[in-house]
């Protein structure tokens, strides 16, 4: 039988796993874009690629930041202002991007196995680190999908899947 510790080892070494093939598909589905489909929106409850970028950024920023030690909602993080159009360039929304998992990555690569039944906040509510985790791989795999589904839309014709083409599964069986 595995020990807690080994357990625990799994749970944050598949957790980063998981955010890193969530980050690799919005990656390569973003790239498959021009600069101003980064502000294109399907109808005015839609949010753009900038919006979510915004968004994820800030969140990941809250987060991640003083992970163990201090709320995840952050007093000087914006949220309603995450979800206004910024106008930024594609360079910006992708540093943004990538300083926002810089951000996750280094806090879930700083966790121990111990660390994982801590608790931390989240607008003042206690979560253990698993709880913690779990809410963010879940928040972000929708926001991925959505990122993917959009960009998806955007490229049309010219989209290159991300897995395995219609038609073509039966090459991929065991």
């Amino acid at each position: 039988m595995e020990s807690a510790a080994s357990v625990s080892a799994l749970f944050l070494e598949e957790s980063i796993q998981a955010f890193h093939s969530m980050k690799k598909l919005a990656d390569r589905a973003m790239a498959q874009l021009g600069e101003e489909q980064f502000h294109v929106t399907l109808d005015d409850e839609s949010n753009s690629l900038e919006i979510m970028i915004l968004h994820m950024h800030g969140n990941m920023l809250s987060r991640w930041t003083d992970f163990l030690t201090a709320d995840g909602e952050k007093p000087s993080r914006d949220r309603d202002g995450e979800f206004e159009a910024k106008g930024l360039g594609r360079e910006k929304l992708l540093e943004l991007w990538e300083e926002g998992w810089c951000t996750l990555f280094r806090a879930l690569e700083g966790l121990t196995p111990g660390d994982t039944t801590r608790n931390v906040t989240i607008r003042g509510e206690a979560h253990t680190v698993v709880k913690a985790i779990q809410r963010q791989v879940s928040h972000y795999g929708y926001h991925v999908g959505q990122i993917v589904f959009l960009s998806k839309h955007l490229a049309s014709n010219h989209w290159q899947t991300l897995s395995i083409p219609r038609g073509q599964s039966r090459q991929f069986k065991p």
